[in-house]
């Protein structure tokens, strides 16, 4: 159980024959970050947690308030549970002022005290100049921000985010989060931020939830559970943009390495050593920003890993080229646009792929 205001989960909630969400994990204050691919039941969770949706089993609590318990026959509406939500599409009400959609969900106050409520939330996220606009005079980032302040302005006890910045510039999102870091600071709750972002997990999160198929894969530090994935939609998520089958073809313990051959191609990879015997199969993940390509067969490298290929393709996106190279497998590299013209990189050219042991990333297979 989370200790404190802690927010402590342990459901299962069964959508359809062929999908059931199964999560058991605790948040206390600070950012929890939840990612995984569409479809992973990520949405669904915060719904069960919010009220909006009824797990088959199981139990909610903040703290020593319970949410809800099968076993003990507790459901609160979602109207007493005390929790801030704020959906992707925002959902503030066009017709409102900014005012009074903020002041929505505490209108039983008095009008002093609900006032002067409101006035301290939309300091904290610097649009009080717009208290008297509508949602359709404002900017994307506005109304973002006012989407936060008619969460937060109900004192909630935990904060629950859906996606609601992805549509929003980098510039824009950050400093939309360092207000928002600077008003937990003061309010210490737990926040539960859906995204399909890698770098926000590791700035923001102090833990992290990866979901998949409606079970949670891994939890932990965002720097234990996405810098090494152990599993092929991690790896994926956090942009390991190449994964190979291959078969370990031999192990040496005392190096702490195994040497595997890449399916259907002639490449043999050094790799960590896992929990493999000789022949099995296994799954080889590496980030595209991992792998060096040169020009003619290097000599006398520390990485253990060279190989020859053939470019497919070159494709330049902005300050960045994603170069494509046959080498029975295909491999995904990502290069400068300096490095391209250095090396003289064209379709056809023959090349040399080199990658280090500590680049690939044993991973299990997605079920997906």
């Amino acid at each position: 159980m989370a200790s404190g205001n802690g927010l402590s989960v342990r459901i299962t909630h069964r959508l359809s024959n062929s999908f059931a969400l199964e999560a058991a994990f605790e948040a206390s204050a600070g950012f929890t970050m939840i990612l995984g691919p569409s479809g992973g039941g990520k949405t669904t969770l915060l719904n069960c947690i919010a009220g909006f949706a009824r797990p088959d089993e199981g139990r909610i609590a903040l703290g020593p308030r319970v949410l809800f318990d099968s076993d003990e026959r507790i459901d609160l509406p979602a109207a007493e549970r005390r929790l801030g939500y704020v959906f992707q599409n925002l959902a503030l009400f066009p017709h409102l002022t900014v005012a009074q959609n903020v002041q929505y969900g505490i209108v039983k106050l008095p009008a002093e005290q609900r006032r002067a409520r409101m006035m301290t939330t939309l300091d904290s996220f610097r649009i009080a100049h717009l208290i008297a606009r509508k949602p359709g005079e404002i900017s994307g980032g506005e109304r973002q921000r006012v989407a936060l302040a008619r969460s937060l302005v109900t004192n909630p006890s935990v904060l629950m985010l859906d996606e609601p910045l992805s549509a929003l510039d980098h510039a824009t999102k950050s400093r939309i989060l360092d207000d928002l870091r600077a008003w937990n600071a003061a309010h210490e709750i737990p926040i539960l931020y859906v995204t399909h972002s890698p770098d926000e997990a590791f700035a923001l999160g102090e833990r992290v939830v990866v979901l998949e198929g409606g079970r949670i894969l891994a939890q932990g530090m965002p720097q234990f559970v996405l810098t090494t994935p152990r599993h092929e939609t991690i790896a994926q998520v956090v942009g390991f943009e190449n994964v190979f089958d291959a078969t370990v073809k031999s192990i040496a313990e005392t190096q702490g390495t195994m040497l595997c051959q890449l399916d259907g191609s002639p490449a043999q990879l050094e790799v960590p050593l896992g929990h493999a015997e000789t022949g099995a199969r296994v799954r080889i993940a590496i980030r595209a920003g991992d792998i060096i390509i040169a020009g003619e067969q290097p000599h006398n490298l520390s990485a253990r890993n060279s190989f020859q290929g053939r470019i497919q393709s070159i494709r330049r996106e902005g300050v960045r080229v994603t170069v494509m190279v046959e080498a029975g497998a295909n491999f995904e590299i990502h290069l400068t646009p300096a490095a391209i013209d250095d090396l003289r990189l064209e379709d056809g050219k023959e090349v040399w792929l080199v990658i280090k042991t500590y680049s690939c990333n044993l991973v299990e297979p997605s079920t997906r």
